[in-house]
């Protein structure tokens, strides 16, 4: 799926910059150094991945990443989804389920969805899941092979003062 899909993501997706700090190629981990970084993050509280799963079709996936306890307690919502699902809700779904799991499970404050100023369908998925645009980031990730600006959609805890 993510090889028929790569032409449809590409635009949106992080990449990594092409030299490291030490003037090094960067490359990319292999898919099972990945899945062991997810359940290593996960098991640590850090990061959190599920599947989007339509009857048994995997159509996606959801991550809350970058997430800080203590006096931040907030975390960064990212996710992609099929082509052939998109515009259907699924997305703005699962967004609300992570939310949910997020403010009442781990009982975050704070969680922000940044997404590229051009990509509508991501935008309209942040106002359904009642997201408020917060402000602009210059530069914010390296996506498509460049540092892109974003803007930052933001939604609190209700329960939390």
């Amino acid at each position: 799926m993510r090889a028929e899909n790569r032409a449809w993501l590409a635009p949106w997706e992080a990449t990594i910059p092409a030299l490291n700090s030490d003037g090094d190629l960067q490359r990319l981990p292999s898919y099972f150094a990945m899945v062991r970084t997810l359940n290593r993050e996960a098991r640590h509280g850090r990061s959190f991945s599920f599947a989007i799963w339509h009857d048994h079709n995997l159509i996606g996936q959801i991550s809350l990443s970058g997430v800080i306890y203590g006096a931040l307690r907030g975390g960064h919502i990212g996710y992609w989804i099929d082509r052939n699902y998109a515009n259907k809700g699924y997305t703005t779904m699962a967004v609300q389920l992570l939310t949910q799991y997020a403010f009442t499970s781990l009982s975050l404050h704070r969680l922000e969805i940044n997404l590229r100023p051009e990509n509508e369908a991501s935008r309209k998925v942040a106002h359904k899941a009642g997201y408020v645009l917060e402000g602009e980031r210059a530069k914010y990730l390296h996506i498509d092979g460049d540092w892109r600006d974003h803007i930052c959609f933001v939604k609190e805890n209700p329960s939390i003062k």
